[in-house]
């Protein structure tokens, strides 16, 4: 549109000194002054180049403001968060956040030392982004509940999406439901599976990636090794001794991903670990979804060889319908005195939900098809779950006198085991507000020791992610 007035307004300039030109021409050949013509034309050529080039000022002047429009960064802010993408989309970092405020309600305990409380679960601003379109780098930090950690600082290359290469510190891949984002739990507590007998976060170097069409994923990396249950960074000695590390491996298969079939939600898989050390306090401890704290083994009790883990897995989701179910066994090379044992302890869970409203569930989490607004009278999604999961100690840590067994002078239970129901509610994609009742019953290892008192107890949360 611009360089059409401006081809207008070069017409019209030069029709009219042409017109000038030519009276004056007129005048002058009556006249006989032909160099009064000849100045005229002269100054007719002189304006007719100055708007030329004036007109090509203009096109440069247009043409770098388009470039410089391609090639300014795009900012965003939206429901997935904030972000800064460079305009060819090959750079780019993230702000994102998770926000978990908790309620827990004990009822009939009877301990003094277990109060119903408010608490600030997870509070993580968390800075994600990409260089080069390859290089992918997440840094995670917590503020709660009451120190600040780094809950995962790593670096991933996608070198081909059969073959990436991540480091530093971030999930090791063993449960199924530690995989899944604290974001997206149907529970307030993931299952003893996750929370007690698999590692949660660890330091080290993986290799990963999807193959067949991404119907099959893989990974298998070396760490540095952590006890059952915890975190690199959570003030436990690792696994392994100085010169050994962990190794874990896992994969994972969709087979009917992407296919119009029932079983297109269908996921399954295998994970195992390895470590190797000795002369080390075992740092394995076990604890309830009200975050009880029911087992540790003696300080005088150490690693002494081997220590393995062994984990089938699945889920499968259906429309509104969510099942996932999983297994894990840790088996460890232990000593006491001159007492020596392998203890295996593990534990399983089977968990349901159903989104009462009708969106579709899945693995990472339900969007509702209209969030809730009291004018539009719309009111997000519902969804209902239930779950069983169980806890059971190697009956060998209990054995002998309390001054040589392998479990803690306080660690009576041999077995936990609980059942969960939760309702929660998706006010939008950002905003979700979680309650979970879970009641567990214990079983005493002890000759003699009563089983402890059942726990009851409610959990509410609320939740902001982005």
């Amino acid at each position: 549109m611009m360089n059409l007035k401006k081809n207008y307004l070069h017409s019209v300039v030069i029709a009219s000194l042409v017109g000038s030109a030519a009276l004056l021409s007129s005048g002058a050949a009556l006249a006989n002054d032909s160099d009064e013509l000849e100045k005229l034309r002269a100054l007719v050529q002189e304006l007719d180049q100055k708007i030329r080039v004036l007109d090509r000022k203009a096109e440069l002047s247009e043409e770098k403001a388009e470039a410089d429009r391609k090639a300014a960064p795009v900012i965003k802010a939206g429901s997935s968060g904030f972000s800064v993408e460079s305009a060819d989309k090959k750079n780019s970092i993230k702000l994102r956040g998770l926000l978990q405020a908790d309620s827990r309600n004990y009822f009939s305990d009877d301990n003094p030392d277990i109060n119903n409380e408010y608490t600030l679960r997870r509070v993580r601003p968390r800075l994600q982004g990409t260089f080069f379109n390859i290089f992918d780098f997440d840094i995670n930090t917590d503020f709660a509940p009451a120190a600040a950690v780094v809950q995962d600082a790593f670096i991933n290359a996608r070198i081909q999406p059969w073959f990436q290469v991540q480091a530093g510190k971030f999930k090791v891949p063993v449960s199924l439901e530690r995989i899944q984002s604290g974001g997206d739990l149907r529970f307030v507590e993931r299952s003893y599976v996750s929370d007690s007998i698999a590692p949660n976060r660890d330091v080290g170097l993986q290799i990963h990636g999807n193959v067949l069409n991404e119907k099959l994923n893989y990974a298998v990396g070396v760490f540095d090794g952590q006890f059952d249950g915890q975190s690199n960074g959570s003030n436990r000695d690792n696994v392994a001794n100085a010169d050994g590390k962990e190794i874990a491996v896992r994969v994972f298969a969709t087979p009917f991903k992407g296919e119009d079939s029932v079983l297109e939600g269908l996921g399954f898989g295998l994970s195992a670990t390895r470590a190797n050390g000795s002369d080390q306090a075992v740092g394995d401890s076990y604890r309830t979804p009200g975050q009880r704290n029911i087992f540790a083994y003696n300080g005088a009790t150490l690693t002494d060889g081997d220590k393995t883990r062994f984990s089938p897995q699945a889920y499968y989701y259906n429309g509104p319908f969510g099942l996932i179910t999983e297994y894990i066994k840790s088996d460890t090379d232990v000593v006491r005195g001159a007492n020596s044992d392998k203890i295996s302890n593990d534990a399983w869970q089977i968990a349901a939900s159903w989104v009462l409203t009708g969106e579709n569930n899945s693995f990472r989490g339900i969007t509702p098809k209209r969030d809730f607004d009291l004018n539009a009278g719309t009111w997000g999604a519902w969804e209902l779950a239930v779950r069983y999961h169980q806890l059971n100690v190697d009956d060998k840590v209990f054995e002998g006198p309390a001054a040589t067994r392998y479990a803690s002078a306080t660690s009576t239970t041999e077995k936990a085991s609980s059942w969960g129901l939760g309702v929660n509610w998706y006010l939008n994609k950002n905003l979700k507000v979680q309650t979970t009742y879970e009641q567990t019953s214990f079983d005493s290892g002890v000759a003699g020791v009563q089983d402890l008192e059942d726990e009851k107890v409610l959990f509410t949360r609320l939740q902001v992610a982005f």
